[in-house]
């Protein structure tokens, strides 16, 4: 009598890699893996649809639109400020004029040429490299890298891609639309150091708008104050709050711009303030806002520290021994692509 001994057979499934084009044979199914030779992950999990032409006008339009409309703001507040400030300012001494008025040039520069720097300038595009043929890619060449279906490219680990720009962005912080670009490797030095020059504009403006309201600002007219406790609280107020409206509505249209300008760049002073707070705290975490919210599962992140800022700024090893940073840690890994 013979014996029958059924057994399992595992059924592999045959699977090609995009990095190296090897045929690799997987136990069971799986729509990610990643090639054993080059490091290529290789996915057939679509995220999203490509974007229809009209959605794509749409935000090309919108940072069109968020474009002129900063630059606008930008020529009325230096305009309406030199027009509306300096001429007290010279009706106190010429030097303290001319001290004023190459502050006003300094500032005024420096926040044009950072927007533009950030604006025109590419914010990181990926290296192209050699892909798909097995002979010439060599063993651990593709690590962790992804293939972008939108570019049909491979796309670094460090490397996203943008919905409006419609390119790979290495080291992708998020799409500005007030710059009409993204904001990535390679501008986003220039970025932060346009908020830091918004925040010591909006921030001078206030103060020199401020400054000159106060002395062509007629003083407010008040009626002679209650003897009596009780009725100060009400009373008093009533008349500081109608000599101000007085004194207010009085104004020259100089005086009016003044005072525009004072609550328009302290409300931009500190939405822009808090922006690059958050900029600066994602830098020292060594990440990026795409990776805070958590949308990149295979990017890569520095540990957090001031060498991160530091790093991320250029500055000399020097530096680093002022915050007692040890020297292999100024050393930070250099990343292996070029900023076109």
């Amino acid at each position: 009598m013979e014996d029958h001994h059924v057994t399992s057979m595992s059924e592999d499934y045959e699977r090609t890699c995009w990095g190296c084009g090897l045929r690799l044979l997987l136990a069971t199914y799986s729509p990610i893996f990643k090639c054993g030779w080059c490091g290529a992950i290789t996915t057939e999990i679509r995220t999203r649809k490509p974007d229809s032409v009209c959605f794509s006008q749409w935000r090309r339009a919108r940072d069109q639109f968020f474009i002129v409309v900063l630059l606008l703001f930008m020529s009325f507040v230096i305009g309406a400020g030199v027009w509306a400030v300096y001429p007290t300012i010279f009706s106190i001494s010429y030097f303290c004029g001319g001290f004023h008025s190459a502050i006003t040039a300094i500032l005024a520069f420096t926040t044009i040429s950072s927007f533009c720097l950030s604006a025109f300038k590419s914010a990181g595009a990926p290296v192209p490299i050699t892909w798909g043929s097995y002979p010439v890619v060599g063993k651990n060449t593709l690590e962790n890298y992804t293939f972008c279906t939108y570019c049909d490219t491979p796309k670094p680990p460090r490397a996203h891609h943008c919905r409006s720009c419609k390119m790979c962005i290495m080291d992708m912080d998020h799409h500005c639309p007030f710059i009409g670009n993204c904001v990535g490797a390679g501008n986003h030095r220039f970025f932060i150091a346009f908020l830091i020059s918004v925040v010591i504009s909006c921030l001078y403006v206030v103060m020199m708008t401020l400054h000159t309201a106060f002395h062509i600002l007629p003083p407010p007219q008040l009626e002679s104050l209650p003897s009596t406790y009780d009725s100060v609280s009400s009373k008093v107020l009533m008349q500081i709050l109608a000599g101000i409206s007085s004194s207010i509505l009085s104004l020259s249209v100089r005086g009016l711009v003044l005072l525009y300008l004072a609550f328009a760049c302290l409300s931009v002073d500190i939405g822009i303030a808090v922006l690059l707070w958050q900029q600066l705290y994602y830098v020292y975490e060594g990440k990026t806002y795409i990776n805070h919210i958590g949308s990149s599962k295979n990017s890569v992140s520095a540990e957090k520290g001031c060498q991160n800022i530091l790093h991320f700024f250029n500055c000399p090893y020097f530096s680093y021994r002022l915050f007692s940073i040890p020297a292999n840690a100024a050393k930070l890994q250099e990343s292996s692509y070029k900023i076109l």
